[in-house]
């Protein structure tokens, strides 16, 4: 595979990740979602109208060209952009974080989640779900995801709108392993900051009827693009209740209002940005508001693995992804959103303290930043330190269970719950599940 198509060092393709998330998208079985939504109901499991925005940071960013600059360490580690002042006296960011340095009051960044993996896949499993992946050639979950597991615990704020929505793709281990497909995530399949941008699976639906949906063959018709898909997953032949009012669900209003980023005003779009990070991050705070429980948004384009020509790959995505992160930030706030969503951005590692030698940082799982909004979380501080150079934490030290386990915190999902596995052994949900007691 050529480095042109592979967007991670481990031969990862955009390609195959778009693959993979529509094989998801057109496997998602809408009538199991409500089918297990009404057992939950049935089962008097309480809800709350709580959300979380994910930003998963693919590839792994530099905690120095990011949140953790060294300006005092030897060149070869501080590496040559320049730190600039925050909202928080005293706190420096990089360079390229200017707009969330003015929003810090309103953050909260971790510089001390750490953990022992430098691969991509291990890594982005353990920061999606709690648990390393054991199989490093596995791409498909061994556990289940934040979404997924929200989805099956808590479902959607709203009726008629997904519970968990990935754009434009899902991310790399956000899917539902054991759970079922039922508890994939909802996927655009496209940037949000396409021209005419519609959601695939809502533009396909218009027009069907529960009668049309009795015939099998017009139902089929109706999906030429993607026949065999549906009818290998049977979808064809699901025709209840439950799949009728699936098909109500997404070919009615309330998921495409959801979705229509027509309806913000230009003024908030150019606030994100006219760019896939802005309109994605602005698209997921939409329908977080509008009932959607988990969005989660792949910030990647190019990604965060930047094992050469840094500071240029940080010019091209770093300054998009800062102003769309602080416009969220501040967005939520002005529309009163600011306790009802969580939002988190994370990679799966950090990046080696020493430049290399083609002027980039290599994978590093021994120390790497987050950074927090909203939620009621404690802002305008920072947790925990790195050491001098930036390599392993020096104070505070938290790892990402810790992270995820302030979502579920956020979300009224107790982390000790347990689902039965494929050969039905029980496992938690999170099996480290201490909280962050400085965002409380």
């Amino acid at each position: 595979m050529s480095r042109r198509t592979a967007e991670f060092c481990d031969g990862i393709s955009r390609r195959s990740v778009v693959k993979a998330g529509l094989t998801g998208l057109m496997g998602l079985s809408l009538p199991d979602i409500l089918r297990l939504k009404a057992h939950a109901a049935e089962r008097g499991q309480s809800k709350q109208n709580t959300a979380i925005i994910f930003l998963e940071l693919a590839g792994g960013p530099a905690q120095h060209e990011t949140y953790d600059p060294k300006p005092n360490a030897p060149s070869e580690y501080r590496g040559p952009l320049s730190p600039i002042s925050t909202a928080v006296p005293g706190v420096q960011f990089s360079e390229f974080m200017k707009e969330q340095a003015r929003v810090l009051d309103k953050m909260a960044i971790i510089r001390s989640i750490h953990h022992d993996s430098g691969s991509h896949g291990t890594s982005s499993h353990l920061t999606q779900t709690g648990y390393y992946l054991r199989d490093r050639q596995n791409r498909e979950n061994e556990m289940p995801s934040i979404g997924c597991i929200t989805s099956k615990v808590r479902g959607s704020n709203a009726d008629g709108i997904p519970a968990y929505v990935s754009l434009p793709r899902d991310m790399r281990y956000g899917r539902a392993a054991w759970l079922g497909k039922g508890f994939n995530p909802f996927i655009t399949a496209r940037d949000a900051d396409a021209k005419n941008f519609e959601v695939p699976n809502l533009t396909l639906l218009r027009g069907l009827t529960a009668e049309r949906m009795q015939d099998r063959k017009a139902l089929l018709k109706g999906f030429d693009a993607t026949r065999e898909i549906i009818d290998n997953n049977g979808i064809g032949d699901a025709i209840d209740q439950y799949t009728k009012e699936a098909f109500e669900m997404v070919a009615g209003d309330s998921a495409r209002n959801a979705f229509d980023l027509s309806q913000e005003d230009q003024n908030t779009r150019e606030r994100y940005g006219m760019t896939s990070f802005g309109q994605n991050i602005l698209l997921a705070r939409r329908l977080v508001e509008h009932g959607v429980t988990v969005a989660s948004v792949r910030v990647t384009g190019p990604s965060w693995d930047d094992h050469r020509d840094l500071v240029k790959r940080m010019r091209d995505k770093g300054i998009p992804y800062d102003r769309a992160f602080a416009a969220l930030v501040e967005d939520l706030h002005e529309r009163g959103l600011d306790k009802k969503v969580m939002v988190v951005a994370m990679g799966e590692f950090g990046r080696t303290p020493k430049f290399n030698r083609t002027a980039g940082r290599d994978h590093w799982g021994r120390v790497m930043s987050v950074a927090l909004a909203g939620g009621g979380i404690k802002t305008g501080q920072v947790i925990g330190a790195s050491d001098d150079k930036g390599g392993t934490p020096a104070d505070a030290p938290y790892r990402p269970e810790n992270v995820l386990a302030m979502l579920y915190r956020h979300l009224g999902i107790d982390p000790a719950t347990t689902f039965p596995d494929h050969s039905g052994r029980p496992r938690y949900i999170l099996e480290r599940r201490d909280l962050i007691p400085e965002l409380i």
